[in-house]
């Protein structure tokens, strides 16, 4: 796509790659097909091409309104559409920079910059986060079905995690709502990774990986979260730990774009580049280990809900599917398993009319096997699918932990 840069565009940090990314476009409208928003509105300016266009646009010095803030503002940033594109665009990074500069021309009405601002609060504060889960639970007969709905369905226990006892080690990011909205889910990933000779080193200083800030207009902050949590995390990474291992593909999906992120920051760019290499979802550790260590028994029939991030972002579409088969559950086919589910990070919240009809969908899909379950790999995902009490949503290594405690490994 032909692009002539105005003059304030070419003095932003990210103006050749905004210039070449824009260039790869040949805008021949693959991505619309497989778009989750242009498939429920059908307004080219809903769908990735549509999104191109306005971010052009505003580089090359037309004024942005808060119609285009919309526009981009609905896109859920799937990353759908780079799976389909056959030119390799790089969207999710061009969206980035267009709704960054975008941010800084068009103010947002109150109401948006305190939904917004408090969940960036919220998600630098997880014992904070916990407690309020926690308070919300004892309310819960008391509450609006809108924000009962939000809450979790299943007991939240902390579970014992085991002793550090392995040579192999690697490090693991908490999360900053996982540990209140599923705080099982950390704990069964440690105790499955001890089964394979794997101990979990704890890190109390690390903190949120920054996904939230940055995809709420805040950028800088969440680049700033990104250097704390390298910080944090490397003594451990000196030390020789073998991965940084994530049970939340969106943070994931982040966290394997520190190098790109910060690849112009003198102080951080290698070290970023290191954290990059060693991040691993779940996985990808354990699909490497010998399975035969893990032996699980269930008669539960599952379905798999596969994140954007997991599948769009890290390329892993399949990986969990394939180590439950191999483990022994059975699991069901679902249509359509590459649209998202609605959830998006904190899409749900800001978008809470389009995220409710892709769930609702995506439910449908899922349950047409009728599974008994359905599992998946992303806290937003779990909690979004999981709060239209329908049928029990779960993080799938809690079941590979509790069909482990049922049956002892092989040694």
């Amino acid at each position: 796509m032909q692009t002539t840069l105005c003059d304030a565009a070419k003095r932003l940090a990210r103006a050749e790659e905004a210039e070449s990314i824009l260039r790869t476009c040949v805008h021949c409208g693959f991505c619309n097909a497989t778009c989750p928003t242009y498939q429920l509105l059908g307004d080219e300016l809903d769908g990735p091409r549509g999104r191109i266009y306005l971010i052009k646009q505003v580089l090359e010095g037309h004024p942005a309104s808060r119609k285009t803030q919309l526009h981009l503002d609905r896109c859920l940033s799937c990353r759908n559409c780079e799976t389909t594109c056959p030119s390799g665009v790089d969207y999710h990074n061009l969206l980035d920079i267009g709704r960054a500069i975008v941010e800084q021309t068009v103010p947002r009405p109150p109401l948006q910059r305190a939904l917004r601002s408090g969940l960036r609060q919220l998600a630098a504060r997880p014992t904070t986060f916990s407690h309020l889960v926690q308070l919300g639970r004892g309310l819960n007969a008391v509450l609006p079905a809108a924000l009962k709905a939000k809450l979790p369905r299943s007991p939240l226990t902390g579970s014992p995690r085991p002793p550090l006892r392995h040579a192999r080690q690697v490090l693991m990011l908490e999360g900053c709502v996982q540990p209140g909205l599923s705080p099982n889910t950390n704990a069964a990933a440690a105790r499955v990774l001890d089964h394979l000779g794997i101990s979990v080193v704890t890190i109390a200083a690390a903190g949120c990986c920054g996904a939230v800030d940055y995809h709420l207009d805040a950028q800088h902050a969440g680049l700033e979260r990104a250097r704390r949590l390298i910080d944090a995390w490397w003594p451990a990474i000196d030390a020789g730990v073998e991965a940084i291992v994530q049970t939340a593909s969106g943070c994931g999906a982040f966290i394997n774009d520190y190098a790109k992120l910060l690849y112009h920051d003198p102080d951080y760019a290698l070290k970023a580049r290191r954290v990059s290499e060693l991040a691993k979802d779940l996985v990808q550790v354990i699909s490497a280990e010998p399975l035969e260590r893990l032996v699980c028994h269930s008669d539960q029939v599952l379905a798999f809900h596969c994140p954007c991030t997991l599948q769009h972002a890290l390329k892993l579409g399949g990986a969990v599917e394939s180590v439950l088969k191999r483990l022994g559950f059975t699991l069901n086919m679902v249509p359509d398993s590459h649209l998202c589910c609605g959830s998006a990070g904190t899409y749900s919240l800001t978008q809470p009319a389009l995220a409710q009809q892709l769930r609702d969908n995506k439910l449908d899909a899922l349950e047409s096997g009728h599974p008994d379950l359905i599992v998946s790999a992303n806290i937003g995902c779990q909690a979004h699918l999981d709060g239209a009490g329908r049928t029990p949503v779960r993080h799938w290594i809690e079941l590979v932990d509790e069909a482990l405690a049922k049956t002892p490994s092989v040694t």
